[in-house]
């Protein structure tokens, strides 16, 4: 995680940044250090207010000048050190700042993973209701291509109501066979009788004529001798 990087511009006095400051109102404290940061420099200045504050302190003890410059010197002094320590708490609240940035970006960061592995989730059970739909839509396209099917032929109760009847039909043409299958023995027994007594009638005719000739053949010489 890359902390905040800024930049420092140029440095102010002591006044106007308390008037800066002032001017800020109800600015947050982070916005007010972006924008000082923006104004100010990157702490370059600090090493050479130092240094000066440095001389001047050796200047003003080893100076052999009046009270009042010595005063006057005293409270340029007082004023470079007010912004040395200004500006070292300027970098201690940057330095806060930055880690609170670091710390802010470190949930972002683990809020982004979590929303990323809970993505990655979600995909993955939107891809399992997916192949679900799919299993489903094919089966309910099965189904409906089975039901065409059934629908094409009779239900089961229409099935066997027609069965029951094929099978009472049935029984019918069976007597019916049964009944004609006895008239036609009977049939064929009076017809043998039939056949019978006209074979005998036929013979009785035959032979009642072979008679007649006999004698009529018999009568016949007896009438030539008289």
């Amino acid at each position: 995680m890359k902390p905040l990087i800024l930049t420092w511009k140029k440095n102010l006095a002591l006044p106007e940044i308390v008037l800066l400051i002032a001017n800020m109102g109800a600015v947050t404290d982070d916005e007010v250090i972006r924008k000082r940061l923006l104004i100010d420099g990157d702490g370059a200045g600090d090493d050479r207010r130092i240094n000066l504050l440095l001389k001047s302190f050796t200047k003003w003890c080893n100076s052999p000048g009046t009270p009042e410059e010595g005063f006057t010197q005293y409270q340029r002094m007082l004023g470079t050190l007010a912004q040395c320590e200004f500006s070292m708490g300027k970098t201690l609240m940057v330095y806060d700042m930055n880690l609170r940035e670091m710390e802010n970006y470190e949930k972002i960061y683990s809020n982004i993973e979590q929303n990323i592995t809970s993505a990655h989730e979600k995909i993955a059970e939107c891809k399992k209701d997916i192949q679900r739909a799919k299993r489903i839509r094919k089966n309910r396209q099965e189904y409906d291509a089975l039901a065409k099917v059934i629908q094409q032929h009779p239900d089961r109760h229409e099935t066997l109501k027609q069965l029951e009847a094929l099978d009472k039909e049935l029984q019918q043409l069976s007597h019916i066979k049964e009944n004609v299958d006895a008239k036609l023995e009977l049939r064929k027994k009076q017809f043998h009788v039939l056949l019978t007594t006209i074979q005998e009638l036929q013979q009785t005719l035959e032979n009642d004529e072979k008679s007649d000739i006999e004698d009529a053949s018999q009568e016949s010489p007896a009438g030539n001798s008289e």
